[in-house]
């Protein structure tokens, strides 16, 4: 997780997941880049396209990530999802709290709102 990207968008951080995966090798290395983004921009964007496999660990990093954003009235938005994350994330109903988006644009465009 320390080679991923973080580019800024007008008053959003979009922080780009360069692994396939996202369990507990690399959830903490998640938040902890959150963490600091928080302090610099409550908006947020996860771009989770490279990402084709979550753990419960992994979900775990995303709603501690969310809770941090929310936390300070921020925004936080997904997009990118791959169909196997996608289904994980149906499955834990995680797609019922989280603000998933098609494209990269629209996941940016709602984080500024």
């Amino acid at each position: 997780m320390e080679t991923a990207a973080t580019e800024t968008v007008g008053n959003v951080s979009l922080l780009s997941l360069p692994d396939n995966y996202l369990d507990a090798s690399n959830a903490p290395a998640l938040k902890h880049r959150v963490a600091g983004l928080v302090e610099r921009s409550a908006r947020i964007v996860l771009d989770l396209s490279h990402v084709e496999f979550v753990d419960s660990s992994g979900c775990g990093a995303i709603l501690t990530c969310l809770r941090q954003v929310n936390g300070v009235g921020g925004k936080l938005t997904v997009f990118g999802v791959t169909r196997p994350v996608r289904a994980l994330f149906e499955l834990v109903r995680m797609n019922r709290i989280l603000d998933i988006y098609e494209t990269r644009e629209a996941a940016i465009e709602a984080a500024e709102r």
